[in-house]
C-alpha cells in the first residue's frame, strides 16, 4: 500500500481528488493511487520543562537554564485521533509519500511523525506548490526521495528547539527578575518575538527624541548654446568640513548659504561643462511574491495586515487559483515556463481591468530574470495557477490575487531602457550636478509608477544636448528651504518589512555587511503571527493601523541585554537555519551555541535592570519585593526570592507587620546570586 501524508485535511481531499478517489474512511481517503491521510498542523509537540523534572513546574532561578540531554515530544491531545490513524496506517504501508508543505516547517511537520512512531518504509517526497490538477499530476509523477529533504528537517528542528530553549528558560529567568521589583507579570520572550518588539520600541523613542534640522539647497540655472538646464550645488569635502554643514552633509547655516547666493551672481558667469556622460540603463521587471513582499504589497496598496493577506493568500491556494503561500522564495523554475501562455491567455479573462489588459499584450516568450532554477529549493514565489477565476472571491481574495496576477503578467513585457545623463558642471570653483532620463523603451513600467525618490525631480529633467569643456553662462539660482523629518511609524506590514530586511537595523557593522542578502528575522509563516501575538500580549497596540509600544514594552527592552534587543544574534542564527537547509552545518552545533547563548542570557537575568514596581514593599535582606502569600496559618508576607531569600512579615491590615523602609536593602546585584 502506497501512503500519502498531508499536512491538513484540505490538501488531502485535493489531492485525493486528482488519484482518483473510492472511497471515504475514517480519517483517510482511499484512491486509485493509494490511500491518502492527513494531519492537523504539528499533532506532536515539545513537552513542558515538567516533563523532564517534576521540579520545573515550579519557576526558580536556580533551576535555570533548563536545557534537555534527551528532547521529548508529545501527542498534542486535540488530536490525538487522528494521530492514532496514521500511526496505524503507517504501520500497514509499504511505501509513504511525503505531502507536507513544501518548506522547512512542513518538512518536519510529517518527519517527526514518522521518526516518532519508528517507520521503517520507504519514503517518498511530492512538492505540491499548487493544488490544481495539473500541477498535482506533475508533482506526483516526480516524486523525490524523502532523504532528499533531511537537511530541510533538521533546519526546522533546530529551529524548534532553539525557540523552546530561549522561550522557556529567558521568559522564566526575566519574568522572575521582574516579580523581584514587584511586578505581577509574565514576560514571553522570543528568539524572533523580542527584537522584533525592540524595533518598534526604539523607532518609538527614536521619532520621541527627533530634532528638526531646517536645511538649504541650491539650485543654479545655467544657459547653454542648446537651451538652459538646472543643476544643484554640491559642497566640496573642505567646504563639509565647516560648520555651516551638518553630520550628514545638510547645508544647516542659512546666512552661509545666502553668501553663496551672493558669491554666485558676482560677474563674471561663465562656467564649464566638466562631464557629460550618458549611459543607457535597463531596469529589470519585477520579480513575482514571496509572501513577505505580497504582505508589504497589500499593506501599502489596501491597508491589510500581515495576518488578513496570508488568510487571504492560503485561500486562494486552497481554491486552487495561486501557488503555495508560505513560500520565502521570489523566483520561478524554468519548467513552469511552458505554462505561461496558458495562464496568461486565462488571466485575459479574469482579476481587474488592469490586470486583463497587462495579460492581454504580454509576450509569453519572455524569460525574465524570475526564472532562475539555481534560486529554487522546495518553493517558489506566488503566482497564479492555469485555472481559470471563475467563482466569487472576497474583495481581500480578490485585491490580493490581482496583486500576484500583475506580478506575473508583467514578467513577460520588456525591461525599461532609458538613456540616463549625469552632467558635472564648475562655476565660481564650485561643481553643480545635473541628471536627466530619456526612457527609450517603457516595458514593464507601462504598467508601475515608479516611487518617488530623492533624486526625482533631477533624474527627470530633460538635458540639452552638450558635450564635455562646452561654455555656460550662470543665470540665477533659487535657494530651497527643507525641514528633516523622524522616520515613520511601524506599520504591521512595514514591521514584516523590517524583520524581512532585519540588516538595515542590526548593531554591528560587520553582521550588517554579512546578513545583506540574508532572509531575515522569522518566518515567511510566522512573521504575521509573532506581531499579531505582541499585539495580544499587549505589549503593542494599534492606533489607526499604527503600532505603538505599550508601557510593558518599554519595561521589558529596557532590562534586557543589547544580545537580546537587537537583532544581531537571531539574524544570524537565522542564516545559519538556511544554511543548514542547504547542507552546511549541523543540528548540534547550532544547538551548542543557542545552549551557550542562553546560559550567558539566564546570568544577566539576574542582574536585570527593572525599576522597583510602585508601591511595593521591599525586602530589607536582598532588596526584592515582597509579595503577599497565603499559608497554613493565613496571610503573611514573603520576599519573592525566596528559596534564596526567606525573609518573611505576619500580615496586618494589608501590610506587612512591623515593617520599616528605613531598613530597605540596596539595589539586588549579581553578586547576590553567585
Amino acid at each position: 500500500m502506497r501512503l500519502y501524508i498531508a499536512e491538513k485535511p484540505s490538501m488531502a481531499r485535493e489531492l485525493a481528488a486528482v488519484l482518483k478517489m473510492r472511497r471515504k474512511g475514517q480519517g483517510f481517503i482511499e484512491t486509485a493511487g493509494g490511500v491518502v491521510t492527513w494531519l492537523i498542523g504539528h499533532v506532536l509537540q515539545q513537552v513542558e520543562p515538567a516533563a523532564y523534572d517534576p521540579k520545573f513546574r515550579t519557576w526558580r532561578a536556580e533551576d535555570l537554564p533548563i536545557v534537555p540531554d534527551v528532547w521529548k515530544l508529545e501527542v498534542n491531545p486535540k488530536t490525538e485521533d487522528q494521530f492514532r490513524i496514521v500511526k496505524r496506517l503507517i504501520g500497514q504501508a509499504d511505501e509513504i509519500v511525503h505531502a507536507g508543505d513544501p518548506d522547512r516547517e512542513g518538512q518536519l511537520l510529517v518527519d517527526e511523525v514518522l521518526d516518532y512512531v519508528g517507520n521503517t518504509a520507504p519514503v517518498k517526497r511530492i512538492l505540491l506548490n499548487a493544488l490544481d490538477e495539473t500541477s498535482i499530476l506533475r508533482a506526483n509523477a516526480d516524486l523525490r526521495d524523502n532523504a532528499d529533504f533531511r537537511n530541510l528537517k533538521l533546519s526546522a528542528l533546530a529551529r524548534s528547539r532553539a525557540d523552546w530553549l530561549i522561550g522557556m528558560n529567558l521568559s522564566r529567568a526575566y519574568t522572575l527578575a521582574a516579580r523581584r521589583r514587584g511586578y505581577d507579570v509574565t514576560l514571553p520572550i522570543g528568539r524572533v518575538k523580542t527584537p522584533t518588539l525592540a524595533l518598534v520600541v526604539r523607532r518609538e523613542r527614536e521619532i520621541k527624541n527627533f530634532k528638526p534640522v531646517d536645511f538649504f539647497t541650491i539650485r543654479a540655472t545655467f544657459v547653454h548654446a542648446n537651451g538652459n538646464f538646472v543643476a544643484k550645488f554640491n559642497p566640496s569635502k573642505k567646504m563639509l568640513a565647516l560648520p555651516a554643514f551638518d553630520a550628514e552633509g545638510r547645508l544647516v547655516d542659512k546666512n552661509f548659504a545666502q553668501e553663496l547666493m551672493t558669491k554666485f551672481a558676482v560677474a563674471p558667469l561663465d562656467g564649464k561643462i566638466f562631464s557629460c556622460k550618458t549611459a543607457e540603463r535597463k531596469e529589470a521587471q519585477p520579480l513575482p511574491f514571496s509572501l513577505s513582499t505580497l504582505q508589504v504589497a497589500a499593506g501599502k496598496a489596501f491597508g491589510y495586515t500581515p495576518q488578513q493577506v496570508l488568510d487571504a493568500a492560503q485561500s486562494l491556494y486552497e481554491k486552487k487559483l495561486t501557488t503555495y503561500p508560505r513560500s520565502d522564495c521570489e523566483f520561478l523554475p524554468t519548467t513552469q515556463f511552458r505554462d505561461a501562455a496558458t495562464i496568461l491567455n486565462n488571466l485575459t479573462r479574469a482579476g481587474n481591468e488592469q490586470v486583463q489588459k497587462i495579460s492581454a499584450h504580454a509576450d509569453s516568450r519572455i524569460r525574465s530574470r524570475a526564472w532562475n532554477d539555481k534560486k529554487i529549493s522546495a518553493h517558489h514565489a506566488i503566482i497564479p495557477t492555469r485555472k481559470t477565476l471563475a467563482i466569487q472571491l472576497t474583495p481581500a481574495e480578490l485585491n490580493v490575487y490581482n496583486l500576484i496576477a500583475k506580478n506575473y503578467a508583467v514578467q513577460f513585457y520588456p525591461p525599461h531602457v532609458y538613456d540616463e545623463t549625469q552632467v558635472v558642471v564648475k562655476y565660481k570653483g564650485e561643481t553643480f550636478s545635473a541628471r536627466g532620463k530619456v526612457v527609450k523603451q517603457i516595458g514593464w513600467r507601462e504598467f508601475y509608477i515608479a516611487a518617488k525618490t530623492k533624486s526625482d525631480d533631477e533624474s527627470e529633467t530633460l538635458l540639452p544636448q552638450m558635450n564635455r569643456n562646452d561654455d555656460v553662462q550662470y543665470s540665477g539660482a533659487e535657494l530651497k528651504q527643507g525641514v528633516t523629518k523622524p522616520p515613520p511609524r511601524f506599520t504591521s506590514s512595514s514591521l514584516v518589512q523590517g524583520m524581512k530586511d532585519i540588516h538595515k537595523y542590526v548593531k554591528d557593522p560587520a553582521v550588517q555587511k554579512q546578513l545583506k542578502d540574508v532572509y531575515g528575522i522569522g518566518t515567511e509563516a510566522t512573521r504575521a503571527q509573532i506581531i499579531d501575538d505582541l499585539i495580544a500580549r499587549k505589549f503593542l497596540r494599534v492606533e489607526k493601523k499604527i503600532l505603538r509600544p505599550t508601557d510593558w514594552a518599554y519595561l521589558l527592552i529596557d532590562a534586557l541585554p543589547d544580545a537580546m534587543t537587537y537583532p544581531d544574534a537571531t539574524a544570524v542564527w537565522e542564516d545559519k537555519l538556511h544554511s543548514m537547509s542547504a547542507g552546511d552545518g549541523t543540528l548540534e552545533d547550532f544547538l551548542a551555541g543557542q545552549i551557550k547563548f542562553t546560559v550567558e542570557l539566564v546570568n544577566a537575568a539576574r542582574a536585570a535592570n527593572f525599576a522597583d514596581a510602585e508601591g511595593i514593599f521591599k525586602c530589607p535582606n536582598c532588596g526584592s519585593a515582597l509579595v503577599q502569600r497565603n499559608g497554613r496559618n493565613g496571610v503573611f508576607w514573603g520576599c519573592s526570592n525566596f528559596p534564596r531569600c526567606r525573609t518573611t512579615f505576619d500580615d496586618k491590615d494589608g501590610k506587612p507587620d512591623k515593617y520599616n523602609p528605613a531598613d530597605f536593602a540596596p539595589m539586588i546585584s549579581s553578586a547576590d546570586f553567585s
